[in-house]
């Protein structure tokens, strides 16, 4: 039996709702950021999922932590930048935001705590299938040369360790910027120095080893990496306490549309987003108290920014232990289907499009498709113009090249 939910009649609303309900009133609303929150929450419930695949339940547990991350630096920092202006104006939902700020911070904590705990509850999972983060405990002898040679080969190169003092002030740490603070002191007399060790972009925050005796698949963290040579690093000098930090920027961009030059508006203010205030700094828990001060005072950070982190500092990082030699932990490809009109005109999506209108529904259908058309529509000489809606692209966009020979 089939229901027919357009002819069903309409059931009236009772007579009490109609009694307490205003339509003006600002509870008919849902509050946009607290909205968000809640739609990361449900990305985080599929980590926790037993019926997803590990590497799967892995990678929606990174996404959870890099959508987090980035709301802070966008819609966090809008917020905290109307606070500072001592705008009051409440939301639809009848909010200011100062208030908004309050529950954000309260329910993005609990978010945190429960990132950490399904991280923990993952590890023993991922042993079990052969797929360690490993300590420096863990190493072999084999294991520390061949990791010596890497260290002076590709990470030491890359890094520019740095002794804080009068003469070497704090350096700038970009936006999601990784960094190790150490307190440590000479051997020779025990003369103590603060050094600060800013970890590159372009390194991967997870160090892949050589498989283990039975094939395991073992993976080493950077920072142990780093603490491991600092020898290298700090000649006669020895660690006696160390901070791992992550900073987050405000990335909210304020764009005049009526600029005369929009491109460079927008080159202006992509300089200037890159020194923007910090509005959330995570540090690992138990660091020193001396390097934790240090560190809020250098970066201008307040209380309601730091965030002291009980596991991984930088959830967004655990993305690169999913790998792709164990397809066992993941979903099974999915080959996109062609529309056969397509095929049909040998291709020629104007052709086809000509013949009859054409709705795609990716990711069902594949998107080639759609860059296959503008690839097209570029190279064709009757094409005077093309507009569209383009969120987000990576950096060898095939689409940014077919608009560029446009």
């Amino acid at each position: 039996m089939r229901a027919d939910f357009l002819n069903l009649p309409v059931q009236p609303v009772p007579e009490a709702h109609r009694a307490t309900f205003d339509p003006e009133s600002a509870e008919r609303f849902q509050n946009r950021e607290l909205s968000w929150l809640a739609f990361n929450w449900r990305v985080l419930e599929e980590a926790d999922n037993p019926g997803q695949p590990l590497l799967e339940r892995l990678r929606f547990l990174s996404i959870s932590g890099a959508n987090l991350d980035e709301f802070y630096t966008v819609r966090v920092a809008g917020l905290r930048a109307q606070t500072r202006a001592g705008v009051d104006r409440p939301s639809v939902d009848g909010r200011t935001p100062a208030q908004q700020l309050e529950l954000i911070d309260r329910d993005a904590l609990a978010l945190q705590k429960a990132q950490q705990r399904t991280w923990k509850s993952l590890l023993p999972l991922l042993s079990e299938q052969g797929i360690h983060v490993v300590n420096a405990e863990d190493l072999t002898a084999d294991d520390r040369a061949g990791l010596e040679e890497r260290f002076l080969s590709e990470v030491f190169p890359m890094i520019t360790p740095l002794a804080l003092d009068p003469a070497h002030p704090f350096p700038f740490i970009a936006n999601e910027g990784l960094a190790l603070l150490l307190d440590l002191a000479r051997e020779s007399d025990g003369e103590p120095m603060r050094a600060l060790i800013p970890v590159p972009a372009q390194l991967n925050r997870y160090i892949r080893l050589s498989d283990g005796p039975g094939g395991e698949i073992r993976f080493l963290p950077l920072e142990t990496l780093l603490e491991m040579f600092l020898g290298q690093l700090f000649p006669g000098y020895a660690s006696h306490g160390r901070c791992v930090f992550r900073v987050l920027r405000d990335s909210d961009l304020e764009i005049a549309e009526e600029a005369e030059d929009l491109v460079r508006e927008f080159e202006t203010a992509l300089k200037r987003r890159r020194r923007c205030s910090v509005v959330r700094l995570k540090l690992n828990a138990g660091a020193p108290e001396g390097l934790k001060r240090l560190i809020c005072e250098r970066l201008d950070v307040g209380p309601n920014e730091l965030i002291e982190v009980e596991g991984s500092v930088g959830i967004a990082d655990l993305g690169q232990l999913v790998v792709d030699d164990r397809p066992d932990l993941r979903w099974h490809p999915y080959t996109p289907r062609l529309p056969e009109r397509v095929r049909d005109h040998d291709g020629d999506i104007f052709a086809a499009i000509r013949q009859k209108d054409m709705l795609l529904h990716h990711p069902y259908e594949s998107f080639e498709i759609v860059v296959q058309f503008l690839q097209q529509a570029a190279r064709d000489p009757n094409v005077v113009a093309i507009k569209q809606t383009l969120y987000r692209t990576t950096k060898d966009s095939p689409i940014v090249q077919a608009l560029c020979e446009a």
